[in-house]
């Protein structure tokens, strides 16, 4: 199969689309890529971690050559997590949340990204590096935003449950008439997108729903999506901190909220004030106005994490 996949996906007609201004800036920022960066985009992988100490000697393993800048964001751990982080890959970039949470995790590594190409995956082995490629190729191509499936011909998954399955099926079917996108696994967190696209996804949420927000609002801005097929490995250590009751409960308060709210105009509110280690500095982002230039710093001591959380 095309690693593109079979599957494009747009706003159902008649729902809120973006204004003609907007359109036209996302038209042209498409050609403007297409233009500079079809060879050789530049590429991020953001890894949010929470006691991963045990895992991410097998994921960062994987990484492609192509992976340009590689951010580790620390959750607050406390076990070895960056000092383990940091002896495997000593250029990757160990930035710390200000609050917790998967969405919180995330939105401080794309705020802190510079690739042009933002690839989110997860620290506990679950889902596999090496198919990064698969996802870069439909964005070369011309998509802005790809998700990873595991219903996909070619997708699946070693590790999530029958509830899970059930739970995560009925809500994407949800989003499918409320929204009128086509997904086929909504609540999976393996995604990439061009980092031009962060003020329109926004992403202003804590917790697991962080997957759902993501994804329904990339068809609320009218975004081209394409969806490839993944295969969602088990854990290889330690125990998962999703509850399929407690976070489906989440997920389903977020589709209501993002089904009768307009999608948040581009701004830099969203910006987290996430930390990073440098050295034995902890060096706290003070957000520009594009909410994704860190360029303005300042910079106070601390040689280690639970130093650099004190400053949130």
């Amino acid at each position: 199969m095309d690693i593109r996949g079979d599957t494009r996906l747009r706003p159902r007609a008649g729902y809120r689309q973006p204004t003609s201004e907007h359109a036209s800036r996302t038209r042209h920022s498409r050609r403007r890529e297409r233009r500079d960066y079809r060879t050789r985009p530049t590429v991020t992988a953001v890894v949010p971690t929470l006691n991963e100490a045990e895992n991410l000697p097998h994921v960062l393993k994987k990484l492609p050559n192509g992976v340009n800048e590689l951010i580790i964001v620390d959750g607050h751990s406390t076990d070895a997590t960056v000092a383990v982080a940091k002896d495997l890959r000593p250029d990757a970039r160990i930035v710390l949340q200000d609050r917790r949470g998967k969405g919180n995790a995330l939105a401080c590594g794309f705020a802190a990204a510079r690739g042009d190409i933002i690839v989110a995956l997860d620290a506990d082995g679950s889902t596999d590096p090496e198919e990064i490629p698969s996802f870069i190729a439909p964005l070369i191509a011309g998509a802005d935003f790809v998700k990873g499936s595991r219903y996909m011909k070619g997708g699946g998954s070693a590790d999530i449950t029958h509830v899970r399955s059930l739970g995560n099926r009925a809500l994407g079917v949800s989003v499918n008439l409320l929204f009128g996108t086509h997904y086929t696994d909504l609540c999976y967190g393996y995604n990439a997108f061009w980092r031009r696209c962060l003020p329109q996804l926004h992403v202003d949420c804590d917790g697991f729903e962080v997957e759902t927000v993501i994804n329904v609002r990339a068809a609320k801005a009218g975004l081209e999506i394409v969806e490839v097929p993944s295969y969602e490995r088990d854990r290889i250590h330690g125990l998962s901190n999703l509850s399929a009751w407690r976070d489906g409960r989440r997920v389903l308060r977020a589709i209501l909220q993002e089904r009768f709210s307009r999608l948040p105009g581009p701004s830099d509110d969203w910006v987290p004030q996430w930390a990073e280690l440098s050295g034995v500095f902890a060096r706290v982002s003070v957000p520009a106005s594009n909410g994704v230039d860190d360029s303005a710093r300042r910079d106070v001591v601390g040689s280690e994490p639970s130093v650099a959380r004190a400053l949130a």
